[in-house]
């Protein structure tokens, strides 16, 4: 029986191959053993964890809504959160205050080396087109992890990130939630809109951005992290979006992608100031013992986000692909 939502992806492993089996109601689960030889930031656990976590927001159109909380599910994505987060506390923590990790992000370097940079001072379409691509699993559903946490703040802290999501779902206006403007630029760049359309194309890194926030958004234990990651998002988002928007019009992408990004240069700058002053700050008013989980947030996503750039530099860099699986040619203007 069809369920709304995305095909499954192709399996990259073991792991993904397993879930991907059990979902389709056609095999058993990966083994623990299984998980424990996974390379963490790999392929096929990243692919997995993806396919455990989407069932909390669309599903996939070959399984059974039920699926989103069969008990031998969730065990074994446990096991792989337990990777995953290990790692990265181990990995990416870095700060033990939230000052100290707040400090570098307020800081724009007088000489960026990063994508925005790339794309910006010397980008090619092709490039863009598949920055687009892999970005699209998480602007598709913009905002949408981060929502997760609303239910576990309350006061100042509550009111400030609702804010701030009210905005990125357009404010009320259908036609202005980000991620409709984020399929608006898709359709400029000549891709294809349907909600996980990419899945299959992006890289492990590409992956592993959207994994923590979901991570980080469905545990409520973890409600510092995802505070600090959305924080770490906001304040990094109105430069980056402007070396975005000089990035479309310099490579003709089209009004649309550059409205994208030209939005979120103003909107997140005042985003930016809110999450700050009134989500951390009215956060850690009331649970200042969470101060360590907002640095460990704020760090983790430096560290996801460096290694997603890294990968996207030296293939690009390197006149090939950064994406697991080429995109299709769907725009004629597309050479």
């Amino acid at each position: 029986m069809e369920h709304e939502g995305p095909r499954l992806p192709t399996p990259r492993g073991p792991l993904s191959r397993g879930v991907d089996a059990y979902l389709r109601g056609a095999g058993r689960l990966p083994r623990l053993e299984e998980v424990a030889r996974a390379e963490v930031y790999g392929d096929d656990l990243q692919l997995a964890l993806y396919l455990c976590y989407e069932l909390h927001y669309r599903g996939f159109a070959e399984v059974p809504p039920e699926r989103e909380w069969d008990p031998d599910l969730l065990r074994t994505r446990a096991a792989m959160e337990q990777r995953f987060l290990s790692a990265l506390r181990t990995d990416a923590h870095v700060h033990e205050s939230v000052d100290e990790a707040l400090a570098g992000l307020l800081v724009e370097p007088v000489e960026g080396t990063g994508v925005t940079h790339f794309l910006r001072a010397e980008g090619e379409l092709w490039q863009v087109r598949e920055y687009a691509a892999q970005r699209s699993l998480y602007h598709l559903k913009e905002a949408d992890p981060h929502a997760w946490v609303l239910p576990r703040l309350w006061g100042r802290a509550k009111a400030g990130m609702a804010a701030v999501e009210f905005d990125e779902w357009g404010g009320g206006r259908a036609e202005r939630v980000h991620a409709a403007l984020f399929a608006d630029l898709m359709t400029d760049l000549g891709l294809d809109t349907t909600y996980g359309r990419y899945l299959d194309a992006a890289s492990a890194e590409a992956l592993v951005t959207v994994n923590m926030m979901s991570l980080f958004g469905l545990h409520r234990a973890l409600r510092g992290a995802l505070v600090g990651h959305f924080a770490t998002v906001e304040i990094t988002s109105s430069p980056g979006s402007r070396r975005l928007a000089e990035a479309m019009r310099r490579t003709g992408a089209g009004p649309a992608a550059e409205h994208f990004y030209d939005e979120h240069v103003e909107a997140d700058a005042v985003h930016e100031q809110v999450v700050r002053h009134d989500v951390i700050g009215g956060l850690l008013e009331q649970e200042p013992q969470l101060a360590r989980d907002v640095a460990f947030g704020i760090d983790a996503t430096e560290f996801i986000e460096e290694r997603f750039g890294a990968r996207l530099l030296t293939d690009w860099r390197a006149s090939r692909s950064s994406l697991h699986a080429p995109l299709a040619r769907e725009a004629a203007h597309i050479s």
